[in-house]
């Protein structure tokens, strides 16, 4: 059973950095795609980055891209989240995602989810 467990969320002030991470267990997941979504209360779920567990490769949310980078510790089996010039609207609950296949895969369909971990930023 896959399991996936955020971590390091927390309260920040506008232009501040937080790093977020999501530790995986369950199967090897060199050929899954791993991702971050986050949810404001009343508005659905949005896709923020995803990533290709073997490769490295990475996709972008327009609104987070050249402030978060999305990267993953293959022998840790973790996932990061580095969240830099963070601004109130960046305030949500983060999940992280995973699905067989791709990076492609986990953008269009989520199969595995975490927990949460929320983000304030204030301003």
């Amino acid at each position: 059973q896959v399991q996936l467990v955020e971590s390091g969320g927390g309260l920040v002030q506008t232009g501040g950095s937080l790093r977020l991470s999501c530790a995986a267990s369950g199967r090897a997941f060199s050929t899954f795609g791993m991702g971050w979504f986050r949810q404001i209360p009343g508005k659905s779920r949005e896709f923020v980055a995803c990533i290709n567990w073997d490769d490295g490769m990475t996709y972008y949310a327009d609104s987070v891209k050249g402030r978060f980078t999305i990267s993953r510790d293959n022998a840790k089996n973790t996932m990061y989240l580095q969240m830099n010039s963070l601004k109130p609207d960046d305030t949500a609950v983060y999940y992280c995602a995973a699905t067989y296949g791709s990076l492609w895969s986990v953008h269009e369909r989520q199969e595995y989810w975490g927990q949460g971990t929320q983000v304030t930023v204030s301003s």
